[in-house]
């Protein structure tokens, strides 16, 4: 790997700042000053020094994020408010995308990595991965709707939805669910309900596989996945 590379790669700086840091020969390799940022280096081998701090290099970063309302799943975008946009520009370096997405108006558990092998692995329809959310549905959520996500409901465009599991928590004029599903169409949940004749009013993603939301998280924080999510993480990716 290039020491250019890596080095903005690591947040050090812009490629532009690290050719000035180079340049300054404020850079080191194995304790030898290095200006050429074309040089070829091993990151597990090899010691690299910026102003005589260690850089260590981290070639994938696993983040959890408590997504809040009223920004959208994407890495950019020109209007709206993106979920990249919460994140330190150290983090951005990295260069994350959102696992999947989740409606703007949907809080709740959003995995933001740069890995795209593992993104596939969560994602894909024939890995059937859990995704819970908690809802409020506008309406008395009833057996009968139980059974019909169980069997599978028939959506507005006649798709007909995996089953899917529906715990009533409280009923009344505004009911509250939790609802496990393991595909991820546009707007699932929402039209899964309307197909039902309910309406979703509030919307939130618990869990995601075996990674749970972080309940001290709030709303707009993240924190990077613990050694145990981790584990999952790249047990998907073995096949595990």
């Amino acid at each position: 790997m290039r020491l250019d590379k890596l080095l903005s790669n690591s947040g050090v700086g812009t490629r532009k700042e690290v050719k000035v840091l180079l340049k300054k020969k404020y850079v080191k390799v194995n304790d030898q000053i290095i200006k050429d940022g074309s040089k070829h280096i091993d990151p597990e081998r090899d010691v690299i020094k910026v102003k005589e701090e260690i850089v260590t290099y981290q070639k994938y970063i696993y983040l959890m994020l408590h997504k809040p309302s009223g920004c959208i799943s994407a890495t950019v975008d020109k209007q709206e408010k993106t979920v990249i946009d919460l994140l330190d520009q150290e983090l951005q370096h990295y260069k994350p995308f959102p696992v999947g997405r989740l409606d703007k108006d949907t809080e709740g558990l959003l995995l933001l990595t740069n890995d795209g092998e593992l993104a596939h692995q969560l994602t894909s329809p024939k890995k059937d991965i859990e995704k819970v959310y908690y809802a409020k549905i506008k309406g008395r959520v009833t057996s009968e709707d139980v059974k019909s996500f169980q069997e599978g409901v028939i959506l507005d465009d006649d798709y007909q939805a995996k089953p899917a599991q529906l715990k009533i928590m409280a009923q009344g004029e505004i009911s509250e669910i939790e609802v496990t599903v393991t595909e991820g169409k546009f707007h699932q949940v929402k039209r899964m309900f309307e197909a039902v004749g309910k309406n979703v009013i509030y919307l939130k993603r618990i869990r995601m596989g075996n990674i749970i939301l972080d309940h001290s998280l709030k709303r707009s924080t993240w924190r990077e996945l613990s050694e145990n999510e981790k584990e999952y993480c790249l047990s998907l990716k073995s096949g595990g």
